[in-house]
């Protein structure tokens, strides 16, 4: 059974940084392309940060610059290293995975897999 467990979540103070990390079982990131995606109340989930599962990455505008994805086969881990966050960088924080050889994966519709979230709050 694929699971995806998100954990590095908090409270911080503009400017300041996180580490998400996903953790994953049941699967391994060297065959799924992993994304980052997030939720502020009232909003849709959109698409933050994606991997390929050869390491090619791709960011949304909006965080580009700020935002690093990367991978750890070894721990099959994702993290998502947050820089310079803003307030409006606020929102429950979801990763999301499908198999998926050597792709990057860009819209919510092609993951099959989400883990439960953590919460980022960033205050200004």
């Amino acid at each position: 059974e694929v699971q995806l467990v998100e954990s590095g979540g908090g409270l911080v103070q503009a400017g300041g940084s996180l580490r998400l990390s996903c953790a994953g079982s049941g699967f391994t990131v060297r065959n799924y392309a992993i994304g980052w995606f997030r939720q502020a109340p009232g909003t849709e989930r959109e698409g933050v940060s994606y991997i390929s599962s050869d390491g090619r990455t791709y960011y949304a505008d909006s965080v580009k610059g700020r935002f690093t994805i990367s991978s750890d086969k070894f721990e099959n881990t994702v993290y998502l290293q947050m820089n310079s966050l803003k307030p409006e960088d606020t929102a429950v924080y979801y990763c999301a995975a499908v198999l998926a050889l050597d792709a990057l994966v860009t819209k919510r519709e092609g993951y099959d897999y989400w883990g439960q979230g953590t919460q980022v709050t960033v205050s200004s």
